[in-house]
């Protein structure tokens, strides 16, 4: 009998996940340590299963989540092929500094409608905790912190600041197609494989709980 598995959040084909949280149910006798290594003995080569532990039976890892985190990775170099499995290569020189000042104008709660796919029925708000655009070397990440995010939003999001980083587009610009709430860019995206989720936060501060981080960067 199959049991469904739940977990915190969904990716578009060709996303990695280094973060991911999910619950199902389990009725055998094997102890959480045991039935990790159990699980990663069957799972194909590029799954692994890590931090097996109990938790409540209502326990809902979408519901649970504080935030979630994304990295978005690009190789701002020559040509690598084995570097580019997992990024977007990108042969002219980016501005990362004007990426990250135009990263800001993202932060807050906003109809974020010009960077997803809104579904009929769901609120298009979501609020950004954090934006970051970092390079070491010819490694550029784009780190995107929220709630919540549409589908597609951290790509689309990407596909802006690179316009951004290429001299193509200005910070206001990127204001003001937050504020019109059409498609940025036509809705262009960035590649599915430089983008991973890279965290995800379970637990509330509300109520001054702390938040246990039960995921991390591989």
């Amino acid at each position: 009998m199959r049991r469904p598995v739940d977990g915190a959040g969904r990716t578009d084909a060709g996303v990695h996940a280094a973060g991911q949280v999910i619950a199902f149910t389990y009725a055998g006798r094997l102890d959480a340590p045991a039935l990790e290594s159990a699980l990663n003995g069957q799972l194909p080569p590029d799954i692994a299963v890590r931090g097996v532990r109990r938790v409540p039976r209502e326990f809902h890892p979408r519901h649970a989540a504080r935030y979630r985190e994304y990295r978005y990775t690009v190789w701002n170099g020559p040509r690598s092929p084995l570097r580019e499995r997992h990024a977007l290569g990108v042969r002219v020189p980016l501005d990362v500094a004007a990426m990250e000042r135009a990263g800001q104008a993202l932060i807050g709660q906003h109809d974020f409608s010009a960077f997803g796919a809104v579904v009929e029925d769901r609120s298009p708000v979501r609020t950004v905790h954090a934006v970051r655009v970092r390079r070491r070397g010819s490694t550029v990440t784009i780190d995107v912190r929220a709630d919540a995010f549409l589908r597609g939003m951290v790509r689309r999001i990407v596909a802006v600041l690179l316009e951004v980083g290429r001299g193509t587009m200005t910070e206001r610009q990127v204001r003001e197609a937050l504020a019109a709430r059409t498609p940025a860019r036509n809705g262009a995206m960035a590649p599915a494989n430089g983008l991973s989720l890279r965290r995800v936060a379970i637990g509330r501060s509300s109520n001054g709980t702390r938040a246990t981080e039960t995921t991390r960067e591989a």
